[in-house]
């Protein structure tokens, strides 16, 4: 990989990593690194617990992009940093994704109505309450993580078309992983905050307000895993999950 030279703006500050910044080989490298990168971070640490994990996931990604390519170039600390951007990326882009998918299906009206604004308030608390959103009918409480919101997000995010990464790299997405399912709903709860007081605002789904969120997610789903063992059904959820949204995916390219 060819180490780009450091580029000073017009006032001295150092100029801004662009992936044109590399040449061409290293371009093509990097942007199937990029994508890679992109999946192994939602399928194993959407919330990195440090930037050596991080950086652990770009080496893979670059190694596997190489050998796709049948090419071996080094991957360059410029590279790393490249591919470290995708991780808030990824995020901010599901996030931008749910955020109508959620206020649709949940009912949530923008009106400067008291009357709507006070239903709208009422409705994200008790949607929080117990994470009741996460259940096929949060009124009854009944099916848990069964909720057709995660199977429209993944099927948006990850299999909307023939290239998406879902698709292409459907590897990391077969059975649906514990860390996509808890990240989906921390991404639902994030959209639900921002109508907690009635009338929508924009909360920043940033590491340093959902990251615990995230975790607490991916520890019940661990903890349902356990209780559940002999039914398997979290097992049951993941492969269905999968498979409705390559179904889905593969009918919206037959049409």
């Amino acid at each position: 990989m060819v180490l780009p030279k450091i580029k000073k703006n017009s006032d001295g500050s150092r100029h801004r990593m662009k992936v044109s910044d590399f040449d061409d080989v290293s371009k093509e490298i990097l942007g199937t690194a990029a994508c890679i990168f992109r999946c192994l971070i939602v399928s194993q640490a959407p919330f990195p617990e440090n930037i050596a994990v991080e950086t652990q996931l770009a080496k893979a990604a670059w190694h596997e992009a190489c050998q796709i390519k049948g090419i071996n170039v080094k991957l360059t600390p410029s590279g790393v940093k490249m591919l470290l951007t995708r991780t808030s990326q990824v995020r901010g882009e599901l996030k931008t994704k749910m955020r109508s998918l959620t206020a649709s299906f949940f009912g949530f009206r923008s009106s400067n109505s008291n009357d709507v604004i006070r239903q709208n308030r009422d409705l994200a608390e008790s949607l929080k309450d117990g994470s009741l959103f996460a259940f096929k009918d949060w009124k009854s409480k009944k099916g848990i993580y069964k909720t057709e919101l995660l199977q429209l997000g993944i099927n948006i995010m990850w299999f909307a078309n023939r290239h998406d990464e879902g698709v292409i790299h459907h590897k990391y997405f077969n059975p649906m992983p514990v860390e996509v399912i808890a990240l989906v709903l921390t991404t639902i709860e994030c959209c639900i905050d921002e109508w907690l007081q009635g009338l929508k605002e924009d909360i920043k789904f940033t590491s340093a307000t959902y990251g615990t969120v995230y975790h607490g997610h991916f520890c019940s789903l661990q903890r349902f895993d356990e209780r559940t063992a002999p039914y398997k059904l979290l097992d049951k959820i993941r492969v269905n999950l999968h498979d409705v949204a390559r179904c889905v995916e593969q009918c919206s390219f037959s049409k």
